[in-house]
């Protein structure tokens, strides 16, 4: 079976930055390369035109009026000098008459020079090209009294120190890209690496994960008493690294807390069926055993705990059913399989009236306990799930007035941009505030030893939560613990 082929992403980024930098600084070395080369040209043609001029200034210098002519000894000396620079000159008289030829007087010098220049042109630079002649005119008081003649190679030639300085660049710039080639490699590799570290380390915390949650348990040396600590670094300068090692951390935290919650899930259940049972069991086997008689107080009893069981599974069902339509505050829980389909029968209607009614109905046991119960409501309209949003206020307000035994509760409505806020504030015991991120999960009591006498089975808020959730709002809660200073729950529709 043909296997695809794969590379890893450092290497994948350390050849892609290579080649990126390789590349650039290549264009870098043929743009300096061409544009020295060019501006190098330019100078050597100026200096040629320069020299030429300063040879025939040279032989106007050797003109001697009252003989009429050049002295034809320096004249030669000059012209067998710059001969050796590559300039094959010839002098002429006014008439157009040879004065003195360089090719005359030396011809095999000329030759070697001209050869030499021509090998070194085309051999070295692979510029070909010719012997070229220009033709300048020689003046003595503004008359012309003669005229120069100046052979080269062109369009333009080096000498052999331009050349070697030419070369000398040459091999500079070949040793600098040599140089900066290798330091792009060491860069690409550092850039690869500063990049693919994180993300490799993210996918191993990843796998980890999936790991460690398919298994159901925490590998060796990767816990401690609370729970998982699979984490990631998330120091890091480069912002998509940054929110990638966040975001793999957040996973693990909430697949840890979502394990969390399972675990005390299944106990609280445990726990919460438990009683109604092992009273069950101990009622009937005592009727068996004949240490009670079936009479009616015997089966009342048995009665009592079988309707405590099936309000249980009941709210258990009403809250999977609810949290369908809407997660309570983000959070989802296991399916329960009691669900059944729970739609909202949203109708128009004033939110003041109804929290005016719920209330209603809490004012006595209120005025039992000595707390007063306050309202500040405003009309406030809204489309919503009349019979929902009750039971939603019908629980905030028990649990109020359950564990407030004097001060007072106030219930307001406050009017927001786009949203109505209802709040529901005691002085009461408070909350700890350890256990307010957990006061909207099923199950979750303040009361560890779950005593019957200090709460029900704590499902109540987590339906509440799971009403307004599906209403597409929100609710939340702050509170300190300590006799007094009350807890403040916010339900914003």
């Amino acid at each position: 079976m043909k296997r695809n082929f794969t590379i890893s992403l450092q290497h994948r980024l350390t050849l892609t930055y290579a080649l990126f930098i390789g590349a650039a600084l290549g264009i870098l070395t043929l743009a300096i390369n061409r544009f020295t080369g060019i501006t190098f040209n330019a100078l050597i043609k100026e200096n040629i035109s320069e020299r030429s001029g300063e040879i025939v200034r040279a032989i106007e210098a050797l003109y001697k009026p009252l003989e009429g002519g050049f002295d034809a000894i320096v004249t030669e000396a000059i012209g067998m000098y710059f001969v050796h620079e590559g300039y094959i000159v010839t002098v002429e008289d006014a008439g157009g008459e040879p004065v003195w030829d360089a090719r005359s007087c030396d011809m095999r010098q000329c030759v070697e020079v001209i050869n030499d220049i021509t090998v070194r042109m085309e051999q070295n630079f692979r510029l070909n090209g010719g012997m070229q002649k220009q033709r300048y005119p020689v003046y003595y008081n503004n008359r012309v009294i003669g005229a120069v003649s100046i052979e080269t190679y062109g369009p333009f030639f080096y000498s052999e120190t331009e050349t070697r300085f030419l070369s000398s660049i040459n091999r500079l710039l070949l040793f600098a890209g040599a140089i900066l080639a290798l330091l792009s490699a060491g860069i690409a590799l550092l850039l690869s690496r500063s990049i693919a570290r994180p993300i490799l380390k993210a996918g191993e915390a990843a796998r980890k994960i999936a790991q460690v949650h398919a298994a159901g348990q925490v590998p060796s040396g990767e816990a401690n008493p609370e729970g998982l600590i699979i984490r990631i670094d998330e120091r890091y300068k480069t912002r998509e690294l940054q929110d990638l090692s966040r975001s793999i951390n957040c996973l693990a935290e909430e697949l840890e807390e979502g394990e969390r919650r399972q675990k005390q899930l299944t106990s609280d259940i445990a726990h919460e069926l438990r009683t109604p049972l092992t009273c069950l069991q101990g009622n009937i086997e005592a009727m068996i055993d004949g240490v009670y008689k079936p009479d009616r107080e015997h089966l009342e009893s048995c009665h009592e705990e079988i309707i405590r069981l099936t309000n249980l599974v009941k709210d258990l069902s009403i809250l999977t059913s609810l949290e369908e339509a809407g997660d309570i505050a983000g959070k989802k829980f296991l399916p329960s399989p009691y669900g059944m389909s729970t739609n909202l029968n949203k109708t128009n209607f004033d939110l003041a009236k109804l929290v005016q009614i719920t209330a209603d109905q809490f004012r006595a046991a209120a005025h039992e306990k000595g707390i007063a119960l306050q309202l500040h409501l405003i009309e406030s309209p809204i489309n919503a799930d009349y019979d929902r949003l009750k039971q939603v206020f019908m629980n905030l307000l028990s649990n109020a007035v359950k564990y407030t035994d004097s001060g007072s509760i106030t219930v307001s409505i406050e009017q927001g941009p786009l949203h109505w806020d209802i709040i529901v504030a005691d002085t009461g015991i408070g909350i700890p505030e350890k256990d307010l991120p957990h006061i909207f999960e099923r199950f979750y009591r303040t009361d560890k030893s779950r005593n019957r006498s200090t709460g029900g089975a704590g499902i109540g808020l987590a339906i509440a939560a799971a009403i307004v959730s599906a209403h597409g709002g929100t609710i939340s809660v702050e509170s300190t613990s300590g006799e007094g200073t009350g807890s403040l729950f916010r339900v914003r529709l």
